[in-house]
């Protein structure tokens, strides 16, 4: 038994039945190029949040009001008011393992320049707010301690409140501009993070001093949230744990009594691997629908090595006739299944690595193709190959020579 006889009578009975040929890889290269786009969609997305979220501080940690029990019935967190002046204090003055910290009180709505106007988000925050964030001051400097102190009318913005109302490139150091009508001067401009993922624009925004929006926009004594920075990433739950303890202590919870927690607390890596796990199971699910083109190609694939036994019956009968064994003929035919699923493929990597490195980035998309889904694409069209070529080869390999040769 020659093998590489084999190969080349599988390759010449393949090339010698082109249109037919393709026909049956066709099911196999869309199949896989489906598969490597989905894979390179879902990974390029997930890749992208990770990278966006790691720009605001993989140490990141975010304290927010947690629902109550109030008269039996469940409250909504965003309508609790747990979180207090007295809190931040505590947190500044007993932290081990936090850097900075930042009380945030935050209210949309319209902001004013003369005949020109946007909606924005206002936050209240600290001025270590900026480090927390990672946000980089272009022009001008951030408030001061002084000005949280006065409830100064001074503020921070982003290109786009910039853009919008002074016009592009404008310098906006010094202006006053108008909040819900209260004035706030403009001490520094932010530098541009453009869009993320969701389609948010990071830079449509407007921070000042926590005072000055709790008294004079919001009008309220508590706090939306509390934004810390862990030391390290590393040490992100055990900072957790060092904030929960300042805050269950200082809201009087004991842990004797079975209390829960009027707070939460979740940091930047567990929001990180709640997204990475999401978009793992939207990917894993657009895989599997690509996939199964590729059933659907292997069955193709089937029913033409049938046809194409039918046809060779005589050729068949010939070759056993010369003292081809029924293994032999079996192989033949296998090999022809195999080598088409895998050109199929080839041809099918080739397209789907064209559209996921190169077509999709154009379309503003992000994309990024992992080796892994090339890799399982040849493995699962190498089984196809042979799953599916197993009948028809059977077939062939079970004939009587002698039938075989009196066929017409």
């Amino acid at each position: 038994m020659n093998i590489l006889n084999l190969f080349k009578v599988a390759f010449k009975a393949v090339a010698n039945n082109k249109m037919r040929s393709f026909l049956s890889m066709l099911g196999i290269i869309i199949g896989v190029a489906a598969v490597i786009v989905m894979m390179a969609i879902g990974q390029g997305s997930k890749e992208s949040i990770r990278s966006e979220l790691s720009t605001m501080g993989t140490n990141l940690l975010t304290i927010r009001p947690g629902a109550d029990m109030r008269g039996g019935v469940r409250q909504d967190p965003s309508s609790m008011q747990t979180l207090k002046m007295e809190d931040y204090e505590r947190i500044i003055a007993e932290k081990k393992l936090v850097t900075n910290v930042s009380p945030e009180v935050t209210s949309a709505g319209q902001v004013i320049y003369g005949n020109m106007n946007t909606n924005t988000t206002l936050y209240g925050e600290s001025a270590e707010y900026l480090d927390i964030k990672q946000w980089v001051i272009e022009d001008g400097e951030c408030f001061t301690e002084e000005d949280i102190k006065k409830s100064a009318k001074v503020c921070v913005v982003g290109k786009t409140i910039v853009d919008e109302l002074f016009g592009e490139g404008a310098d906006a150091i010094g202006k006053n501009i108008r909040f819900k009508s209260i004035p706030f001067r403009i001490v520094g401009v932010l530098k541009s993070k453009g869009y993320n993922s969701w389609g948010m624009d990071q830079d449509n925004v407007m921070i000042a001093p926590y005072t000055t929006v709790m008294k004079r926009v919001a009008a309220q004594t508590y706090f939306s949230s509390i934004v810390c920075s862990a030391i390290t990433e590393e040490l992100s739950d055990d900072a957790i744990d060092e904030l929960t303890q300042i805050l269950r202590q200082n809201h009087k919870i004991k842990d004797e009594s079975g209390d829960s927690d009027d707070f939460t607390i979740r940091s930047q890596a567990e929001m990180m691997e709640t997204m990475s796990s999401t978009m793992d199971t939207v990917t894993l699910i657009l895989g599997v629908a690509a996939g199964f083109s590729l059933l659907v190609a292997g069955i193709g694939i089937m029913n033409i090595m049938l046809v194409s036994v039918t046809e060779r019956t005589k050729e068949i009968g010939l070759r056993m006739a010369l003292g081809a064994t029924g293994l032999v003929i079996s192989l033949q035919f296998f090999i022809e299944s195999v080598l088409i699923s895998l050109t199929g493929a080839l041809i099918g990597v080739l397209i789907g690595v064209g559209i996921g490195d190169g077509l999709i980035p154009m379309m503003g998309m992000p994309s990024s193709v992992p080796f892994w889904s090339i890799a399982l694409s040849f493995a699962v069209c190498t089984v196809i190959g042979v799953v599916f070529g197993y009948i028809p080869a059977r077939k062939a390999a079970n004939m009587d020579p002698i039938e075989a040769i009196r066929h017409e």
